[in-house]
């Protein structure tokens, strides 16, 4: 089946991102990647950030975009690329993880007891969007940041 989801086949020996690397102490091992990719490996960034970040209601939602928000404009301050990407990838997953639990009961998109089968959407929480669209600002914002983009650009370029 075509729309399994990709964690059944993923191979963690070719996967960019290692539990085992301290990206701070070793940042140019870091790959910019897709989306979120790394977001929950590359240390000690992962437990700096993600330490903040929540979405179980709109309130919240601010609070954690907020904090991880300010943790994105310090580490662009100390010129931190790593640090400010994997920011920004927080407040982008922010968005995604609660955008699917607005649109699936439970947060779970697949079926694992029939065959990974996608489950049926629009049964989520109207909480969950409202919480989406709070983490979806603050993503956009970091992306729009010209600073943050030029860093990003240079770094792909360099290092990839």
């Amino acid at each position: 089946m075509a729309d399994k989801p990709s964690y059944l086949d993923f191979n963690n020996q070719a996967y960019e991102w290692k539990p085992d690397i301290d990206y701070k102490k070793q940042p140019a091992r870091y790959r910019v990647g897709k989306g979120e990719q790394g977001v929950l490996i590359c240390e000690p960034y992962k437990s700096e950030i993600g330490k903040h970040w929540r979405f179980k209601t709109k309130i919240i939602a601010e609070e954690s975009s907020n904090k991880i928000y300010e943790l994105f404009l310090a580490y662009l301050e100390l010129d931190d690329f790593v640090g400010t990407d994997m920011a920004r990838k927080y407040l982008q997953m922010g968005f995604t993880r609660a955008r699917r639990y607005a649109n699936y009961k439970g947060g779970r998109k697949y079926d694992k007891d029939n065959d990974y089968a996608l489950l049926e959407k629009g049964t989520g929480q109207q909480e969950k969007a409202e919480a989406a669209s709070v983490f979806y600002e603050k993503w956009k914002q970091a992306e729009s940041n010209e600073q943050y983009a030029q860093m990003k650009e240079d770094w792909k370029s360099k290092l990839g």
